[in-house]
C-alpha cells in the first residue's frame, strides 16, 4: 500500500447518506424527550426561539460548508484550525472534539441501556451498553459506506416518526380527529398567557436548551473527506439544514402546542407520546421508546465515526502518534476507532460499578466543547477569507452569503449563549469545568513539546 493510500480516505458516502446524516445531526433525543422542559420555560415563544437560533447556527454551517467544499479533508475543522489559526488551535479543537464525542458515546450507550430496560427491566444497563458499543464498532470498522448506510436508516426512523406526528397532528387540528370531531384549531398558542407567557425573559431562558439541541450538526463537515462529489453533496446537505429545522422542530412544536395547552405539557411524559396517545394508540410509549433508542444509537454511531477521523487528522498534524494516521484495507482509521472505543468502555464500566448515577459534570464538558468548536469554525472561516484574493473569493464554489456580517452575527450569538450558560445556575457547571479543561489541554500542548516540533517543521519547510 502506498503512503498516499495509507492516509487517504475513500469517497464512499453517497448523496442520500450525507442528506440523512445532516438531518440526523439536527434531530436528537432532546426533541422527543427534552422538548417538554423547553416548552415549560418559554411557552409557545419557543417556536420563535428555534427559528432565530436555527438561522444563526445555519450561518455557522454555511461558514463550515464554504471551507469544506474548497478543501474537503478528513478532520474538517481540526485541520482548518491548524491551517488557518495555528498549531495550538488545531490541537485544542481536535483533542477537545474527540473527547466530546467519547463522552457523548458514554452517555448515549447508557441511554441505550435505559431504553432497553423499558422492555426488559431486569437486563443490566452495562450489558446493553456493551452490546451496542460492540455492534456499532464493527459497523464502523467495516467501511465508511456501511456507517453511512446504518446512519441513513437511523435518521429515517426519526424523520418518519416526526412527519407522521406532524401530519396526524394537523389532521387533529383541522378535523377534530381524536377530539370527538371538534377541530382543535390554534387557539392554544395564545389562550394561556399569550404567545410570550413568561415574557421575553422566558423565551431567552430556553436559548441554552435550544442551542444544545443542534449539537452534532457540524458532523457534515467531518464527512467531507469521504463524501462522493463533495462540491455537490455538501452544499445540498447544508442548505437544507434550515428547512429541516422549520419542518422538524418548528413544525412538530407548532402541532404539539396547538393540540395541548403549553402549561399542561411536561406533566405526563413526552409530548410525542401524548400526541400519539390522543389517537388511542396503546403502544405510543413503546413506539417513542424505540425511536429514542435509535436516536441514541445513531448518536453513538456518529461518535465512533467522528473520533476515529479526529485521531487520524491529529496524527497527520503530528499531534497524535503517527500510527493512528494509517488506514485499514477498507479505508477506515481502524486504529483511531479502537483507541476511541477503548476509552468509551469507561462508560460501560461506570454502568457496571455505579448504575443509575448521572455523570453530569462529565457531560457538561461535552456541552462546553460543542459551543467552543462552533466558535473555532467561525474564526477559521474569517481567517480563511482573509487569505483569499478578490479573484479567489469570486471563484468560491459555495460562498457564504452576507459575509462578513454572517460571521459577526454567528459570533455574537455564540457569545450570548456562553453568557447564558455562565449566569444560569443549572448550566454554569459546563463553563466552570470547560474552561479549566481547555487550559489543561493548552498546558499539555506545551508540556509535550508540541510548539518545538512545529518550530522544527518550519525550519525544515
Amino acid at each position: 500500500m502506498s503512503e498516499q493510500h495509507e492516509h487517504e480516505m475513500q469517497r464512499s458516502l453517497e448523496e442520500r447518506h450525507i442528506q440523512l446524516m445532516a438531518i440526523g445531526g439536527a434531530i436528537g433525543v432532546g426533541l422527543f424527550l427534552g422538548s417538554a422542559t423547553a416548552i415549560k420555560a418559554a411557552g409557545p415563544s419557543l417556536i420563535l426561539m428555534y427559528l432565530v437560533c436555527g438561522f444563526l447556527l445555519f450561518l455557522v454551517m454555511r461558514a463550515l460548508g464554504e471551507m469544506a467544499v474548497e478543501n474537503p479533508i478528513s478532520g474538517s475543522f481540526s485541520a482548518y484550525a491548524y491551517e488557518y489559526l495555528g498549531p495550538l488551535a488545531g490541537y485544542l479543537t481536535g483533542w477537545s472534539y474527540w473527547l466530546m464525542w467519547v463522552i457523548v458515546c458514554m452517555a448515549e450507550t447508557t441511554a441505550v441501556g435505559i431504553y432497553i430496560q423499558y422492555w426488559w427491566p431486569s437486563f443490566p444497563t452495562w450489558a446493553s451498553a456493551l452490546v451496542a458499543l460492540a455492534v456499532l464498532t464493527l459497523v464502523n470498522l467495516t467501511a465508511a459506506r456501511l456507517f453511512g448506510e446504518l446512519e441513513f436508516w437511523f435518521a429515517l426512523i426519526k424523520v418518519v416518526t416526526i412527519i407522521v406526528m406532524i401530519v396526524v397532528g394537523a389532521i387533529m387540528i383541522f378535523t377534530g380527529l381524536g377530539n370527538n370531531g371538534v377541530p382543535i384549531g390554534f387557539s392554544n398558542l395564545w389562550s394561556h398567557g399569550g404567545f410570550f407567557p413568561n415574557g421575553f425573559g422566558g423565551m431567552f431562558s430556553a436559548i441554552i436548551m435550544v442551542t444544545f439541541a443542534f449539537l452534532g450538526m457540524e458532523l457534515i463537515g467531518v464527512t467531507a473527506g469521504e463524501a462522493k462529489d463533495p462540491e455537490k453533496n455538501i452544499p445540498k446537505a447544508i442548505n437544507n439544514v434550515f428547512y429541516r429545522i422549520l419542518i422538524f422542530y418548528v413544525g412538530s412544536l407548532l402541532v404539539i402546542m396547538s393540540i395541548y395547552p403549553w402549561n399542561s405539557i411536561g406533566t405526563t411524559g413526552s409530548p410525542f407520546v401524548l400526541t400519539f396517545s390522543k389517537l388511542g394508540i396503546a403502544a405510543a410509549a413503546g413506539i417513542i421508546n424505540f425511536v429514542v433508542l435509535t436516536a441514541a444509537s445513531s448518536s453513538c454511531n456518529s461518535g465512533i465515526y467522528t473520533t476515529g477521523r479526529m485521531l487520524h487528522s491529529l496524527a497527520l498534524q503530528g499531534k497524535a502518534p503517527k500510527s493512528l494516521a494509517v488506514l485499514s484495507k477498507s479505508g477506515v482509521p481502524a486504529r483511531g476507532i479502537f483507541v476511541s472505543v477503548a476509552c468509551m468502555l469507561i462508560g460501560v464500566i461506570l454502568n457496571y460499578v455505579a448504575p443509575g448515577k448521572a455523570f453530569s459534570t462529565v457531560t457538561s464538558i461535552a456541552t462546553f466543547i460543542g459551543i467552543f468548536v462552533w466558535f473555532i469554525i467561525v474564526l477559521c472561516h474569517m481567517a480563511f477569507r482573509k487569505k483569499l484574493s478578490p479573484e479567489q473569493v469570486k471563484s468560491l464554489k459555495f460562498p457564504t452569503f452576507m459575509y462578513p456580517v454572517s460571521d459577526y452575527l454567528a459570533l455574537a450569538f455564540l457569545a450570548v449563549v456562553f453568557v447564558a450558560m455562565l449566569i444560569s445556575p443549572g448550566e454554569r457547571i459546563s463553563v466552570m469545568v470547560g474552561i479549566p479543561f481547555i487550559l489543561i489541554l493548552t498546558a499539555m500542548y506545551y508540556a509535550t513539546g508540541q510548539q518545538k516540533k512545529e518550530a522544527e517543521k518550519k525550519k525544515i519547510g
